[in-house]
């Protein structure tokens, strides 16, 4: 079984600082706290593309194992590597984030998609924010008549952890917001 989620969220941020908010989340020491269930990242790659001015990027991202700790025992491992790999046109205002886990897939397969762009109501002030998750426990002998709870737990941790990231998203925005006029926060 799958267990899918979307939402969408408007950041009262131009499409410009909301994606540069996007880059600098994991980078300010303020968001550790807040996004204590990352890590590490570090990027692989990135590349410009010279015919369309789109940037490519890929970044590993070392998290905590998401579902309940019960989970993480039973697997003996309580960290999850990902790949994110990201696509930004500035022609189109458009970024767009897919992350998927690397390690631990043959007990859970998680793929995230982002995509902000200008929202169609204040091109020019406002961003929109729209998220797409699945999450799938593999089925095991042992976990077969769990696995169920265990996705609904698992969908419960990243939607914390997605609020999270938007509280960390709207201060790294009111701080670029703020540098942009000289000021400090």
């Amino acid at each position: 079984m799958v267990r899918a989620y979307s939402q969408e969220h408007i950041y009262k941020h131009p499409w410009e600082r909301v994606t540069a908010a996007s880059w600098r989340k994991f980078a300010d020491p303020e968001n550790k706290r807040t996004l204590s269930h990352i890590l590490e990242v570090d990027t692989l790659n990135h590349k410009l593309e010279p015919s369309t001015g789109k940037l490519h990027t890929t970044r590993a991202l070392t998290i905590h194992a998401p579902g309940p700790w019960f989970v993480r025992n039973i697997i003996g491992q309580d960290i999850c590597h990902c790949v994110e790999s990201t696509i930004v046109d500035a022609k189109t205002r458009s970024m767009q984030l897919a992350t998927r886990n690397i390690s631990l897939q043959k007990f859970i397969e998680v793929e995230e998609k982002i995509r902000y762009e200008p929202h169609p109501e204040n091109l020019a002030g406002w961003t929109i924010c729209r998220q797409e998750t699945s999450i799938r426990i593999k089925p095991l002998s042992a976990l077969a008549s769990m696995a169920e709870k265990i996705e609904q737990k698992c969908v419960e941790k990243f939607q914390q952890n997605s609020a999270k990231g938007r509280e960390v998203m709207e201060r790294m925005c009111m701080y670029l917001e703020a540098e942009s006029r000289g000021m400090s926060v």
